[in-house]
């Protein structure tokens, strides 16, 4: 007699796994996942391709054939001998005053190009947080150090403004526990009346001690009067907005009701005509014989424009916090000083970043507007003393594309490190 038997099987190691499908993983999954996922996206990705290739076969020949060597337009089109093609010899040619100014010394560029080398070392303890704090010094040192490498004359002026800042600081320091308004306001107001009064007394005219080759600001000029007036502007113009912010939310009527007028005001008028106020009116709001030049009219326009919009940014991020935080400062026995630096303004100013950046790129750009008051930056370089030169009249793509380059380069990459800067923070509040 036989008996089937049946033995269980049982496997002692896994089913090696079977490789996707090619159309579902690489390449091909994304193409099909976001160029062709339905009807109407294949159309879109089909049109955008026939337009891309439209401007890439007119651009990239027109580049490729690009000629960099050359003394005027007119040789350009002789070499070229009707064949389409760039004459980016210009940049070569007037790099210099692309990048200085036509009135800049010659002799003198290592100064400003020092200044900008300069700069990144000084940002980075603020924009990278994990560097050690004592760089700080470096970054408070900064403004001096920059303003007598661009400017030249006696060490002496920018000395006496950073006695001034530092009677200010310890005026803040005393007065910002009764309200932060009255202590930033009144701050600025001891540094300006320092400077003054010590500028009164130490001509710097009459100084030769630790004197460079003195330029006035009429002979600075190009993309480095851009980055002079969006730094400074942006940097001037994020503390007088926390302060304008915090004043519109006082519960002291007067102060908030300057701060409402102010704000409301400036971004209610065009910053074309504020900087028209500054080129024709600003002067005569200074003492007689102050000489108060053009450069720093506009700083003060520029900033005050911007402040304004900052202000309104930071009010939003104050608005968005619940009130158990503003209560959670009362409950530990914090002043207002305090309550708002450890507590309320970390989490308002991460709330705030995206529109920051976004006002600090909207500023960077309208820098370009002072060519209005002849101010000569990149661009009213461009359309002034380049283009009405017998040489170069006529050049238009070449310059205005190197133009849009330098800003493309310097919006993308305050973007980019802002949105690092929200990653980093955790600015979603999950």
């Amino acid at each position: 007699m036989t008996t089937d038997r049946t033995i269980a099987f049982v496997r002692t190691e896994d089913v090696p796994a079977m490789p996707p499908p090619p159309n579902a993983v690489g390449p091909v999954r994304w193409i099909k996942d976001n160029l062709f996922a339905t009807p109407a996206n294949s159309v879109l990705t089909i049109l955008a391709i026939l337009a891309i290739y439209m401007i890439l076969n007119g651009t990239v020949p027109w580049m490729v054939n690009g000629i960099w060597a050359s003394p005027s337009l007119a040789v350009c089109r002789e070499i070229l001998d009707g064949a389409s093609g760039a004459c980016f010899a210009v940049l070569g040619e007037r790099w210099n005053q692309l990048l200085f100014g036509f009135q800049y010394p010659a002799d003198l560029y290592w100064r400003p190009g020092l200044a900008f080398v300069l700069l990144f070392f000084a940002a980075a303890p603020v924009l990278f947080f994990d560097l050690p704090r004592k760089l700080l010094i470096f970054t408070a040192l900064y403004p001096f150090i920059a303003y007598w490498l661009i400017w030249g004359g006696s060490i002496f002026g920018p000395l006496l403004a950073l006695v001034g800042i530092v009677a200010g600081a310890l005026f803040y320091q005393r007065f910002v526990k009764n309200s932060f308004a009255i202590g930033f306001f009144g701050a600025i107001a001891v540094a300006f009346v320092v400077w003054t009064i010590g500028g009164a007394i130490l001509p710097d005219g009459g100084i030769t001690e630790g004197a460079m080759r003195s330029v006035p600001s009429r002979d600075l000029g190009g993309f480095m009067l851009n980055m002079m007036l969006g730094v400074t502007c942006v940097s001037l113009s994020l503390p007088i907005g926390i302060a304008l912010a915090l004043g519109r939310q006082s519960s002291m009527p007067i102060i908030k009701l300057i701060c409402v007028i102010f704000i409301e005001f400036v971004r209610g008028v065009p910053l074309i005509t504020l900087l028209f106020v500054a080129n024709v009116m600003l002067g005569y709001f200074f003492p007689p014989g102050s000489g108060v030049d053009l450069f720093l009219r506009v700083v003060i326009m520029i900033t005050m424009f911007s402040a304004a919009y900052i202000a309104e940014v930071i009010r939003g991020g104050l608005a968005a916090l619940p009130k158990g935080q503003y209560e959670a400062g009362d409950s530990l026995g914090l002043d207002y000083a305090q309550a708002m630096r450890l507590i309320i303004l970390p989490q308002a100013l991460k709330i705030s970043i995206p529109g920051i950046v976004n006002v600090s790129v909207g500023l960077f750009k309208d820098t370009t507007l002072v060519s209005v008051i002849s101010m000569f930056d990149l661009v009213g370089m461009i359309r002034g003393p380049i283009l009405a030169s017998v040489e170069w009249q006529g050049v238009y793509w070449e310059l205005f594309g190197f133009a849009a380059l330098l800003f493309f380069i310097t919006c993308y990459g305050i973007s980019q490190y802002s949105q690092w800067l929200e990653r980093r923070l955790a600015t979603d509040h999950r």
